[in-house]
């Protein structure tokens, strides 16, 4: 299939050129915390077809955005990430996720765990966090995440969190519900959709700041 351009020598033009088709800053949003397995992307992008997540892939390599990987042992199977041209479009994604909060929620969808993340890092509130610094360890389904506020700031990277404050073991859509939907973690809690270890009053705090 011939790539469409809009022809347009402007700069914007040719980003979107890049990256405006559908479902492509989409596979962005997916790699920015690290790299992914097809089928991983393909969870994080469930109503594009795989036909289409693999052209979009495709033309993302193309366009020097996205590469593949092996990845070692024990996985021994080829991942997608960001190139450092991929990744430089953090900030932009940041940005269109605060403005689009402004945008009517239509989709009753639920939001995955890297769209979870970034909708943290956009909706922060750093006066509301005041002088909070805190490490929170998440396991959100089969992710482990450590979300880490400090000097105004909150960061999220993918891993284990050693040292964490504390530890929450939940699911997406709990998650999205204690960060954004007004449930207190400890009616979660005694209601046995969350475990939480550690220091559960710095968990709020960090919660009750996005």
């Amino acid at each position: 299939m011939e790539r469409r351009s809009y022809g347009d020598p402007c700069g914007v033009a040719r980003a979107l050129d890049a990256v405006g088709e559908r479902w492509a800053l989409l596979v962005v949003r997916e790699l920015l915390l690290g790299p992914k397995r097809f089928s991983d992307l393909h969870r994080g992008v469930g109503a594009a077809s795989q036909n289409v997540l693999s052209q979009r892939l495709r033309e993302l390599e193309a366009a020097g955005i996205v590469r593949r990987r092996r990845l070692g042992p024990p996985a021994r199977s080829s991942a997608y990430e960001l190139t450092e041209r991929g990744a430089a479009l953090e900030p932009i994604l940041l940005e269109l996720g605060r403005w689009g909060r402004e945008q009517p929620m239509e989709s009753t969808a639920e939001l995955s765990v890297d769209a979870l993340m970034l909708a943290l890092r956009t909706t922060f509130d750093p006066g509301a966090a005041g002088n909070l610094e805190a490490s929170l360890a998440l396991r959100v389904d089969d992710d482990e995440l450590e979300v880490t506020v400090a000097d105004g700031r909150l960061a999220v990277t993918r891993g284990g969190a050693d040292g964490a404050d504390a530890t929450i073991r939940t699911d997406a859509r709990t998650l999205r519900a204690l960060a954004f939907g007004g449930r207190r973690l400890d009616e979660a809690r005694a209601a046995g959709a969350v475990e939480v270890e550690g220091d559960a009053a710095a968990a709020q705090r960090l919660l009750d700041a996005v």
